[in-house]
């Protein structure tokens, strides 16, 4: 079980950083650093709340690194499901808002294949755990 916690764990700081260096590389696109500075980027108009809800929509992969470790079998799979599912979402979504760089494209395609890859991996823990337990 310690391997299984250990992998989810890994794969949400890799997801992490993949999500924070493709920021970092849009804020070196002369054309989007660009339009952060006028607080409107794509038409998404950069507001304290539009920030916010980003914040929170960024901790989770975070939080997922800790929770990953310190939950029980069961909270853990569902948790990582949970987030999982909420970042492939948010990322798929993204996908039609404005227009997807190469770069992003790739980070983008990484990230999706990452959380699901941890829908899957927690999915089939709770279902070896149930089955275990039957």
């Amino acid at each position: 079980m310690k391997n299984k916690k250990d992998l989810l764990s890994t794969l949400w700081i890799f997801l992490t950083l993949n999500y924070l260096y493709c920021d970092l590389m849009g804020l070196m696109d002369a054309n989007l650093l660009k339009q952060y500075l006028t607080g409107s980027v794509d038409g998404l108009e950069m507001t304290e709340s539009f920030l916010f809800y980003a914040a929170l929509l960024m901790e989770i992969p975070i939080a997922m690194v800790l929770l990953s470790k310190v939950l029980s079998y069961k909270a853990n799979a569902w948790a990582n499901i949970i987030a999982g599912v909420l970042k492939t979402l948010a990322m798929v979504a993204t996908f039609f808002v404005g227009t997807a760089t190469q770069y992003y494209t790739f980070f983008a395609t990484i990230e999706i294949a990452t959380s699901i890859f941890i829908v899957g991996y927690a999915w089939k823990w709770l279902k070896e755990k149930e089955t275990a337990f039957a």
